[in-house]
Formats: structure tokens, C-alpha cells, sequence
């Protein structure tokens, strides 16, 4: 009867409580944000993250701004600098932002597109037919984030300049000159202060990103340069000229323009690796008020580079363009393998049964598709994916139509394609079959017998350590953390996959433990397709963990080199780390007998625990061990040194530009000889590869 009464009451009691706090709900608690207050409240919405990915965003944001005059055809340099005190500026020589009165909203156009939320030209197809930014954000969101932002106008014969805060402008109302009085001689009030007089065009912004908001870091200029070196492929001619004065000494100077536009691009993905088209396929064509440009080269490799913009626009995430390319190569060579089979002169060949599928068609493809549209539709307002629905068949038509007149014309380049892509389907079979094997082992013996599993389940909280050697590999397992620490030894040298085609690499017996170990699969292409799935992934932390010596390191790009291959989205989602144990062990005697233990990770540590302790590495009461091998060190002084995450060391793998990467791979990795000699020459001494 009791447990009856409760039941009865609870609704009495909700419907009180209810009542009780709607006299507490008024008008007064709906909360309205004005100006840019919204985009300060939730900066998420609108540049992803308050992260370092968000910081480049607010830079991203006022570079298109110039781009998009220069897709308008008024702008044809733009300049980036970075100075010593975190501010950025971006100039260009474009029309320059108006800075007559708005028609509606009385107060200068220069602020309005600043300081108000959707508002700017790209609405108006008059002003521009073609553009990135469309939602009216992009501005005026950098202004929002920013605790100190100034934007200069060049519009003869004045130069005109904008000072905020917080997205708030500064100061009160000046009387300046009206622009719209032909003879200037007109004044009214407005924030926007004339400062001086010009006879160019161009717009100048400079802005310190507000760390109360932001989360404080740096900009990273390698980051920075990948996407300006992606927008001067994408606009032909386009000079863009990225300054960093921050180090010491001279600033750094990149400079980008590319006269062959993505063709250039595309080159420059494959730079270094054996084309089967030395010079890229170009198909350029108008439709239905849409541009695309496609560029399309295969190399011998077996990885794929395959990038798709939109208004200039990097759509990671792909959309409707990057369909209808894939539509359009699957169906353009399937037709031209169903033409090879009926050819009388193949019949005795071993030629594929059935059709390619499109992970066939990747391996060793290098594209670049763009298409500029004057309304695209993107998903969010950091425009990862295209969604417009028209462009998927106006992409694959013309695709089609440009592939079918290149190989009527290349026959010999048809042969070689279809040669490329027959094997990849016979590897696609021969991995498909590895992988059942690896499933159907992994239902009946569960996990690598190498591997002692730590009991988290959780991959956020569990990390895995891949060990060179069993010695190694049977201290870190007695001196691991069991709950939350994973141990793989691996034994001899691996398989270096550049090398080896994917299916040779999925059944390698070396590289099947880490497969199964890590989970989520295996393959760069997508999960949907049968790809490595990062969301899988049984540990969140990956750690390299070998030897300070050559064959240590041999170990650590080998096996790099297969993430970077087969498990990328491990390294981009930050998951792959090296640990870095200590290269000495300093024991230091004190004149009562006392030994100390101090452990120094590299010469200057060591030069410096000795100086700290008045010391010299000569003395008695002095004893210095080189360690040669993570086996010396017994399981305490592995834990407390290399493993403990209150006191290790780990260097996080990040990938901040996949092209170079991938150019850095092959060099060093694959078959060609000379261009690893050169590299080796010139850099013999030491080679620090920021991959």
C-alpha cells in the first residue's frame, strides 16, 4: 500500500511544482540577443570551435571576403600578415567595402556589413555571381570575436576606416564626409572616420581575436599557408603573399599564384610519383549557370588524393559535386571495360568479371573538382558539404562528356587506366577475403594473442602501447596501469606499405595484430565503402613506443607510414603519439651516500641536471647510463619514466598538411631512389619531418 501512495502523489506533486515555477517564468526570462551578442554566446555555431580551428577560421573568413573579389574579377593580390603581436591583417585590392549610407538602416554600409548579422553583397547577384560567403556572417562574426578589429577602405578619394571592439564600434558618431553628395561637400555622423585620401582601391582588415572566448593558442602558419596555397590553385593568376613576422630575425615570406590553375594543383599532389598521365586531364564547361573544372591524373600508387571545392571553398565532407564525379568515372570506365571484354583481341585475357566498383577507381587517382555556382547550398555555416541537388547531374554529364572526348582521343592512356583499375579490383577481392579472415579469426580467438588488453572499455579513457621487441614489450606489461593501459609487442621489421599492394598488407603478419588490436577496420576509403571507421576504435591514444636509436626510429615511420596509409583518421583525429623515454639515467651520489636517480630525455637535459647539481660527468660520486634500448630499463623506471601520464613525455602526431605529407611519404618510403639520396644529403646531419 505504501508504493500505492507514492504513485498517487507524484503527479500532485509534479503538477505543484509546475505551477509553482510558472509564476516564476514571465516575460522577463526570455532572453533576446542583439547585435552580435549571438555569436559571442555561442561562437560554435558559427566557426565551429573556439579551438585552433576556429581561430584559422576567423582568418579563412576574411580571406574568401577577398577572394570573392577576385572570382568578381576586381581583386588579384591579396596579402596576410601575422605580426609579432598576435594580430592578423588581410589586404587586398579590390572595389573596397561601400561606406555610403545603408537605404535602410541610415548608418554607413561599411558598418552595417561589420557590425550586423546577414548583411553584406553577396545576397545581391548583381554584386556578385559568384562567392563563398552567402549567409552575411563571415565579417562580422571575426568582428564579434575579436577584442580589437580595424577595417580600412580604400574608395577614392578618401580612405575610410572602422574601429571595433567586441563587434561594438568605437567611440561616438563623427561628422564625415558624404559620399553620396557628388561634391563632397555634404557631412554626416558615423563611426566610419575618413583618416585619409588614396587614389586605389582595396580594403584593409587587422583584428586580435578576443581570448576571453577563443581559447588561447597560436596561428599556425604552415596551417594557414595549405589553405592560401589552395585558393591560389583554385583562382588562376591570383597572387597571394602570406607573412609571418613572429620568429626571430627575417619574417617568413610564401608566395602563391599558379598560372594552370588546378591542373598546377593536381601536379602538385602527384609531385614525385609515377604518373600514368603525365599531364593532367582538364575538363572545363559551363551548365545551367554552373562552372566546373575538373582535373584527374593516376599515379601507380595506391593511395587516393581527392579534394572538391565549391565557390572556392574546401566541402570536406564532399556533397553533390564530388557524387557526380564519382558517378561519372564509374560510369565512363565500366563502359570502356565492357568495350574491352567484347574486344575479339581480349578474349584469351584474364580480364575482370563484372563491373568496377568505386573504391576500384581510387587507388593511385589524384582530382580536384571545383564548381562555382551563384547560389550554393552548404550544410552549416562552416560549409563542410555541398548539397545543391542540380549540381550532382550537371557534374556528371559534363565529367562524362570531357572523360569520353580525353580517351577517344588518348586510347593508349584508356589501356593504362584499365590496367590500373583491373588490378585494383583483384586486390579489392583479395583484401575482401583477407578481411572475412580477419573477422572470422577475430569471432573465434578474439584479440591478437601479442595483445595484453587493459579492462576499460571506454576508448576515450584506454590508450595502447605498440612495443618494439618482447623485452621491451614484457616490462611495460608488468609495469603498465592493467585498467587503462594495452600492450602490443612487435617482433623483426615490419612490412613497409608504401611498398606493397593493400591486400598483401591487410594479411601481413606484422601488421595483422595491429588491425585487429586497434579495431574500427582497415582502409582509407570511407566507412560506408568498408574504410577504417575512427569512430570504432578501441583506444583513443595510440603510442609508438621504441627504441632511441636508428632501428627504433625505422620502427616509427614504418608504422607511421601505415596509419598515414590505412588508418588516417586515426592521426587526424589525434589519436597517434610517440612516447619518448629517457636517453639517460643519471645517478648522482651525495657526500652522505645518498644515490639519487634523475633521468635527462635529450643532451641538454642532461648537460643541465648536471649543472644543477655542481657536478661534473667525470666525477666520482657520478654515474651516467646511455640507454640503448627500452629493454634495459626494468618495469618501475618504464612506468615512472616513459608510461606514468603524471610524468611522461608523448609527442602528439598532428597532420597539418596532407599533400606535403603524402609527398613526404613517398619520398622517403617508396621505390624512387634519387629524390630520398638528395633528401638524405641535404640533410644528413638531422631531419626534424613536421608531418
Amino acid at each position: 500500500m505504501a508504493e500505492d501512495k507514492m504513485v498517487l502523489q507524484k503527479p500532485a506533486d509534479h503538477h505543484q511544482a509546475v505551477a509553482a515555477n510558472a509564476s516564476n517564468y514571465g516575460a522577463d526570462k526570455i532572453g533576446v540577443l542583439k547585435g552580435l551578442e549571438a555569436v559571442r554566446k555561442r561562437p560554435g555555431m558559427y566557426v565551429g570551435s573556439t579551438g585552433e580551428s576556429g581561430l584559422h577560421h576567423l582568418v579563412y573568413e576574411i580571406v574568401d571576403n577577398s577572394i570573392d573579389e577576385a572570382m568578381a574579377g576586381y581583386c588579384d593580390e591579396i596579402q596576410v600578415i601575422i605580426d609579432k603581436q598576435g594580430y592578423v591583417t588581410v589586404e587586398d585590392n579590390g572595389r573596397g567595402i561601400p561606406v555610403d549610407n545603408h537605404p535602410t538602416e541610415s548608418i554607413s554600409s561599411l558598418e552595417v556589413v561589420l557590425c550586423m548579422l546577414h548583411a553584406g553583397g553577396k545576397f545581391d547577384a548583381a554584386a556578385y555571381k559568384v562567392s563563398g560567403g552567402l549567409h552575411g556572417v563571415g565579417s562580422s562574426v571575426v568582428n564579434a570575436l575579436s577584442d580589437d578589429f580595424t577595417a580600412m577602405v580604400h574608395r577614392p578619394p578618401y580612405i575610410y576606416e572602422l574601429h571595433c571592439s567586441k563587434g561594438i564600434p568605437d567611440g561616438e558618431p563623427v561628422m564625415v564626409p558624404d559620399v553620396s553628395d557628388p561634391d563632397h561637400k555634404r557631412t554626416k555622423a558615423s563611426h566610419v572616420r575618413v583618416v585619409g585620401n588614396t587614389d586605389r582601391t582595396g580594403t584593409i582588415v587587422r583584428f586580435h581575436p578576443d581570448f576571453s572566448i577563443m581559447e588561447k593558442g597560436d596561428f599556425n602558419f604552415k596551417i594557414l599557408c595549405t589553405r592560401f596555397r589552395e585558393l591560389a590553385f583554385l583562382n588562376k593568376g591570383i597572387k597571394i603573399i602570406a607573412i609571418d613576422e613572429r620568429p626571430d630575425g627575417a619574417p617568413i615570406v610564401e608566395t602563391y599564384q599558379y598560372e594552370g590553375g588546378i591542373s598546377d594543383f593536381v601536379s602538385f599532389v602527384n609531385e614525385g610519383k609515377h604518373l600514368l598521365n603525365p599531364t593532367p586531364i582538364l575538363i572545363e564547361d559551363e551548365k545551367d549557370k554552373v562552372i566546373v573544372e575538373v582535373a584527374i591524373q593516376y599515379n601507380d600508387g595506391y593511395d587516393e588524393a581527392v579534394s572538391c571545392f565549391a565557390n572556392g571553398i574546401n566541402t570536406h565532407e564532399g556533397g553533390t559535386h564530388l557524387s557526380g564525379f564519382k558517378g561519372a568515372l564509374t560510369s565512363v570506365m565500366n563502359k570502356r571495360l565492357a568495350a574491352k571484354r567484347d574486344d575479339p583481341k581480349n578474349r584469351k585475357k584474364n580480364i575482370l568479371e563484372g563491373d568496377f566498383e568505386g573504391s576500384d577507381l581510387k587507388e593511385g587517382l589524384a582530382a580536384v573538382i571545383s564548381v562555382k555556382i551563384s547560389d550554393p547550398q552548404f550544410e552549416g555555416q562552416t560549409k563542410m558539404k555541398l548539397g545543391n541537388s542540380n549540381v550532382q547531374g550537371i557534374v556528371n554529364s559534363i565529367v562524362q562528356k570531357g572523360l569520353n572526348d580525353y580517351f577517344d582521343e588518348n586510347p593508349a592512356i584508356v589501356d593504362l587506366f584499365l590496367e590500373k583499375i583491373i588490378n585494383a579490383a583483384q586486390g579489392r577481392i583479395a583484401a575482401r577475403k583477407a578481411r572475412e579472415n580477419i573477422r572470422k579469426k577475430s569471432d573465434i580467438g578474439g584479440l591478437p594473442g601479442k595483445l595484453a588488453d587493459c579492462s576499460e572499455k571506454d576508448p576515450a579513457n584506454a590508450e595502447i602501447f605498440i612495443v618494439e621487441g618482447d623485452s621491451a614489450g614484457g616490462s611495460a606489461k608488468q609495469g603498465r596501469d592493467r585498467k587503462t593501459q594495452a600492450i602490443l609487442s612487435l617482433w623483426g621489421k615490419m612490412l613497409n606499405v608504401e611498398k606493397a599492394r593493400p591486400d598483401k598488407v591487410i594479411d601481413n603478419e606484422k601488421l595483422l595484430p595491429v588491425i585487429q588490436s586497434i579495431g574500427g577496420g582497415f582502409g582509407n576509403a570511407s566507412p560506408e565503402e568498408g574504410g577504417f571507421d575512427v569512430k570504432k576504435a578501441r583506444y583513443h591514444k595510440v603510442i609508438i613506443m621504441a627504441d632511441a636509436d636508428v632501428d627504433g626510429s625505422h620502427i616509427r615511420t614504418l608504422l607511421l607510414t601505415f596509419f598515414f596509409r590505412y588508418m588516417r583518421a586515426l592521426i587526424e583525429a589525434g589519436y597517434v603519439y610517440f612516447a619518448m623515454p629517457p636517453l639517460y639515467k643519471i645517478t648522482i651520489t651525495t657526500k652522505g651516500g645518498k644515490k639519487t636517480d634523475y633521468y635527462a630525455y635529450d643532451e641538454k637535459e642532461r648537460v643541465k641536471i648536471l649543472a644543477e647539481n655542481n657536478v661534473g660527468e667525470d666525477s666520482n660520486n657520478v654515474h651516467i647510463q646511455r640507454y640503448k634500448g627500452l629493454g634495459e630499463m626494468n618495469p618501475e623506471q618504464l612506468w615512472s619514466t616513459t608510461m606514468d601520464p603524471e610524468n611522461r613525455f608523448m609527442t602528439q602526431v598532428c597532420l597539418h598538411d596532407a599533400v606535403v605529407a603524402d609527398q613526404d611519404f613517398s619520398m622517403l618510403m617508396g621505390e624512387d631512389v634519387e629524390p630520398r639520396r638528395k633528401f638524405i644529403e641535404e640533410n644528413a646531419v638531422y631531419a626534424n619531418l613536421d608531418v
